[in-house]
């Protein structure tokens, strides 16, 4: 049936990655490897935190927050820690808001497989971006999201606003 056909060949490699044992998580491995922070699209690193772009997002902007050590639960995390959490979580949204200005915002964790959490073995918090009328036929009749500007592109407008404004000032 020609033209009932919704291509997103990106999300092949999220599917498949579901099935594989990972020794080390996503978040883990681009703490540990800082020379491909662009390929591992992360935005800012501190001490304690990493702040990546999500590869696969629920809406343009989506930012990934996440201690440094790999904890699974906010009940495990030191002051200082959940701390600096709180700080990424403005100082994300004060990025956003200068580079692709959303209406508001979703910030939230998901605790456990059964939770929503796609990464179950490293507390992390997201960001998502929204925009007044972006919950639009797409997502609300086939569970589809549609992302506006590439992920590359997105990186570099973040990381022009971050120097221009000295984000993240923690």
């Amino acid at each position: 049936m020609e033209g009932k056909n919704l291509w997103a060949p990106w999300r092949i490699d999220y599917i498949q990655g579901l099935e594989t044992d990972r020794d080390e998580c996503f978040l883990c491995h681009n703490h540990s490897h800082p020379q491909d922070d662009d390929k591992n699209f992360v935005l800012w690193r501190t001490s304690l935190s990493i702040v990546v772009l999500n590869r696969f997002p629920y809406n343009n902007g989506h930012l990934l927050i996440a201690p440094v050590r790999h904890i699974s639960d906010v009940s495990e995390a030191e002051e200082p820690e959940l701390v600096e959490l709180m700080k990424l979580i403005r100082e994300t949204k004060r990025a956003l808001l200068l580079a692709i200005k959303p209406h508001g915002f979703n910030v939230g964790m998901n605790f456990g497989r059964c939770g929503g959490a796609g990464l179950p073995g490293h507390l992390h918090i997201h960001v998502v971006p929204r925009w007044d009328g972006d919950t639009n036929f797409m997502s609300v009749c086939s569970d589809t999201n549609v992302v506006s500007q590439s992920i590359t592109e997105l990186l570099v407008l973040l990381k022009e606003v971050s120097a221009e404004h000295n984000l993240p000032s923690l």
